[in-house]
């Protein structure tokens, strides 16, 4: 008998599937070279680069803009406009973002705080270009950066492609280091030649990659650890096997490793699925990925729609599907994901592809605690305080000075009395 393309799974073996963000071995790979970039700058690149087939011995290991501009008028006119208007889309949502972010100011005794939203001024972001070159991702993070107010965006992806060229140039890239790995993330990180150093490093990349990110995080932001792609489905006897199907395998498509899961209250509707995940293999270009990353996955029967809730609270899943009698109600209820696609309707391909949302996702559960890559990835929110009138921020100063002797610091609390609002504490506060 053959096996059903998604088995019975319960939630707690899903969430053992995943293993780690960075494993172990990709960190013994990555190690050696991040270290090796960051000491011998743009030699070390060269020569990963060239070991890895992506740039000959004395080529350009950096595309600037007038490449990036020869790439946009190269390619044909009607993609020229479907990059742009995706970039259109994406620029509108990141804009709403950013306006939702405000400088702060409030009143403190004697003076005034608050705090600046303010742009970094460098910013590195990854495209893959292996299996599958993405040049989505080049506009989901060049865009947001450069909404965000980034002066300098550039991005590395290896062996780009024209398409993924033109959409450095929609997106407004500064330049592209035509290599990829861990040398690349270490070239963004610590300066290579003619790659600066960037305050910030984002984008999604394989196991080596993500190592890269997590080896260089002490020096520079990253946006997150991510792991392979995920997508729960929660969907009710309402869905349409047909499209649950359908969006369990675009998921599984991107690696055998991708963690594809329908959890659903309705035993017959897994059943359904499975039905068609069998036909829709049969003529599928990548069933060799897919149908690994499906067994590797599963379906979570669940008692009831609460259970199934839970279930997925319980998974935080990248991506988080909404199919049912009422997808609004219970997305409502939801409370960890990475992205959530409400109904039938809103597919993860669409926002993939630039309705509008960013599609660097957390993945491994990281839903919990962090959202997507977003403008606030970009940005700092850095406090500043003043006093206007000393005499009024006595209290404060004294409470300054308390503090300070509490905690054994006589040097803090002899700054403090040095002010004219420590006047009165000093008095208050005999020297130890």
């Amino acid at each position: 008998m053959t096996a059903e393309p998604l088995g019975r799974r319960t939630v707690d073996q899903i969430i053992a599937a995943r293993g780690p963000a960075v494993p172990a071995e990709a960190l013994e790979v990555a190690a050696p070279i991040v270290r090796a970039v960051r000491e011998r700058g743009e030699a070390a690149l060269r020569e990963y680069a060239g070991r890895f087939g992506e740039v000959a011995s004395g080529g350009d290991l950096v595309l600037g803009p007038d490449a990036l501009q020869a790439a946009l008028h190269g390619i044909p006119d009607d993609d020229r406009a479907r990059l742009e208007r995706v970039a259109g889309r994406i620029r509108t949502f990141a804009e709403a973002q950013r306006a939702a972010l405000r400088d702060g100011d409030v009143a403190i005794p004697g003076g005034r705080a608050g705090h600046r939203v303010s742009a970094v001024e460098r910013a590195g972001c990854y495209a893959p270009g292996g299996r599958y070159p993405l040049p989505s991702s080049v506009l989901m993070t060049v865009v947001t950066a450069r909404v965000a107010g980034v002066p300098s965006v550039w991005v590395a992806s290896p062996k780009p492609g024209p398409v993924t060229l033109a959409a450095a140039a929609v997106a407004g890239a500064d330049a592209v280091l035509a290599a990829g790995g861990a040398h690349a993330i270490a070239a963004l990180a610590y300066g290579a030649g003619p790659v600066p150093w960037c305050d910030v490093i984002v984008g999604p990349g394989n196991r080596y990659v993500t190592a890269a990110k997590q080896l260089v995080s002490g020096d520079v932001k990253i946006d997150q650890l991510a792991g392979p792609s995920e997508l729960v489905v929660l969907a009710d006897r309402s869905a349409d096997p047909a499209v649950v199907a359908a969006d369990l395998i675009a998921q599984a498509e991107h690696a055998p490793d991708a963690l594809p899961v329908l959890v659903t209250p309705d035993e017959a509707l897994v059943a359904a699925v499975n039905r068609e995940l069998a036909c829709q293999l049969k003529d599928l270009p990548t069933a060799d990925v897919a149908t690994p990353a499906l067994a590797h996955g599963g379906a979570v029967v669940a008692r009831s729609m609460d259970d199934a809730i839970a279930a997925c609270d319980r998974i935080a899943p990248e991506h988080l599907e909404v199919i049912t009698v009422d997808p609004e109600a219970v997305a409502a209820r939801l409370r960890h994901y990475g992205g959530l696609f409400i109904g039938a309707g809103a597919a993860v391909v669409l926002g993939d592809y630039g309705a509008g949302p960013n599609h660097v996702l957390p993945t491994g559960g990281s839903g919990r605690y962090r959202g997507g890559l977003s403008v606030l990835d970009f940005v700092r929110v850095q406090t500043w305080m003043r006093i206007d009138d000393p005499e009024a921020a006595g209290g404060l100063v004294d409470d300054a000075m308390w503090f300070a002797g509490v905690e054994g610091l006589e040097g803090h609390r002899r700054a403090g009395g040095r002010r004219e609002g420590g006047r009165a504490a000093r008095k208050r506060s005999p020297s130890r």
